[in-house]
């Protein structure tokens, strides 16, 4: 479960307090109201990030790259290179500290400055966050602009780079073609998908993106399959009233949206 990121106050105002959600979190854990078979992972762009997420007793962290020039350069302020740079001292911390690390590539299939995104540039990345260390490498789909036949053919060739069991899929649910692209990387192999529970979310530096998939559509689709995801559908469900409450809107999920109207 990713809890936060340990990015700059000054540029992304609601991760200011991730540290403190990560201690609470840790403390639930403690007093096994959480389970601890669950792993918390926070964000971090760079080295200072990873040394907040430590004082904060971080056990596993991710970073991210995008794989356009302009997406890098207005999400975390620097170029591709530079940003791969930065990864350096970061993974070398971290193994110091015995900390697990997870890779993020963002705007594989399609980009809001610059359109197109070729396969080759992500593959070429791919291969470079590996090097790095990262023990999984999760592809994401950030503006929600993928289809099915990208995502097979773009994952077709992650596969001849990566090893299938290390790669993920992140898709965003902007043009209602999430859950039709992670069944396409399930049928190339990919077991490990990211999600937010009613459909919450969105990023800030990608303009018109919506919120990553939601948790209950995804968990709906893979148990109609037969999939065991080790997940309480009605749990997830009943949990939306109590997030919209406290957000002050309605979230997305289309599963959770049929459960409450179906209570009521």
């Amino acid at each position: 479960m990713e809890v936060g990121a340990f990015v700059s106050p000054q540029w992304v105002p609601q991760m200011a307090s991730s540290g403190e959600v990560l201690t609470q979190i840790q403390k639930l854990q403690s007093q096994k109201m959480i389970s601890k078979n669950v792993e918390l992972a926070s964000l971090v762009p760079n080295e200072k990030g990873l040394v907040d997420a430590i004082q904060a007793g971080a056990k596993e962290v991710a970073i991210f790259a995008a794989c356009s020039e302009s997406f890098s350069q207005k999400n975390i302020n620097c170029s591709i290179d530079e940003s791969f740079e930065r990864f350096i001292p970061v993974m070398k911390l971290a193994k110091k500290h015995k900390i697990k690390v997870r890779g993020y590539l963002s705007v594989c299939f399609g980009c809001p400055f610059e359109g197109e995104v070729p396969e080759k540039r992500v593959v070429e990345l791919a291969r470079c966050m590996m090097e790095l260390g990262v023990y999984e490498l999760s592809i994401g789909d950030t503006i929600g602009i993928a289809h099915v036949g990208q995502v097979e053919s773009l994952f077709k060739k992650l596969k001849k780079v990566v090893p299938v069991k290390k790669l993920a899929g992140h898709f965003h649910d902007t043009r209602g073609q999430a859950l039709a692209n992670i069944y396409a990387a399930y049928e190339q192999g990919v077991r490990v998908f990211d999600s937010s529970i009613g459909g919450l979310g969105g990023c800030p530096y990608a303009p018109g993106a919506t919120g990553n998939v939601a948790t209950e559509d995804v968990v709906f689709m893979f148990h109609g399959m037969k999939v065991a995801t080790g997940l309480n559908l009605n749990q997830l469900t009943a949990m939306n009233p109590w997030i919209q409450d406290r957000i002050g809107h309605d979230l997305p999920s289309k599963v959770s949206k049929a459960a409450l109207a179906k209570k009521s």
